[in-house]
């Protein structure tokens, strides 16, 4: 897999109190190279002193759990601590569980059942500013922010090609899969992203296509 240019390898941290779940997600991450697995927790109620720590890139994060859930953990890791990366991990499936994710900086949602080598793939994604989904929780996802869109706006000044990757970020298009369909490098995918980004005056794929949807840009 491809890491930093100095070398250095994808941090992660899992939050989550399965002491079985946690051991085989750590013999995973450790066969994985460039992937350096930091250590799992019970539940995220320090997490801020974890993360200032140990600086992990990418954080799994179950949601049920003692004490702290994980829903409470993302909301106090983002209101102080941006970069690092939050992927929900998880067996809920639900609209509420899932919007108050999306809502407090999750930057993906992925289903426990998704299996190891899609967990992998996820946190690869995520560590390129994507922000994966599992395809069912992608189209609930889209389904909310369509039934909560509002009159559409005017049209921002997006170039053909901007718009065609937006509306596959809206289907929970991978980055890989928008570089196939396009018939373009996934490099030209993150320029393009990073144009969009820039004019719909955002920060994460996550808000990106909240706000294409909400707007109905797509």
């Amino acid at each position: 897999m491809r890491i930093e240019p100095n070398g250095r390898p994808i941090k992660i941290a899992l939050y989550e109190d399965s002491l079985e779940f946690c051991i085989s997600m750590q013999n995973l991450f450790d066969s994985i190279p460039g992937i350096e697995f930091l250590g799992f927790y019970p539940n995220p109620k320090d997490i801020l002193q974890h993360c200032t720590e140990n600086k992990p890139d990418i954080i799994l994060m179950d949601i049920g759990m003692p004490d702290v859930s994980g829903i409470e953990g993302l909301k106090t890791l983002k209101s102080q601590i941006h970069c690092v990366k939050v992927l929900m991990l998880t067996v809920f499936d639900d609209n509420q569980r899932i919007f108050e994710s999306i809502c407090n900086g999750a930057d993906g949602y992925i289903l426990k059942q998704s299996g190891p080598i899609a967990i992998v793939d996820a946190v690869k994604e995520a560590f390129y500013d994507g922000a994966p989904m599992t395809n069912s929780i992608a189209t609930k996802v889209l389904n909310m922010f369509r039934a909560q869109a509002p009159a559409k706006e005017p049209e921002l000044n997006l170039s053909r090609r901007e718009k065609e990757i937006l509306t596959h970020l809206t289907k929970g298009f991978t980055y890989k899969m928008i570089a196939n369909v396009c018939e373009i490098s996934i490099d030209t995918v993150r320029f393009h992203i990073r144009n969009i980004y820039d004019k719909l005056h955002v920060h994460s794929m996550s808000e990106a296509v909240s706000k294409a949807l909400k707007n109905k840009w797509v």
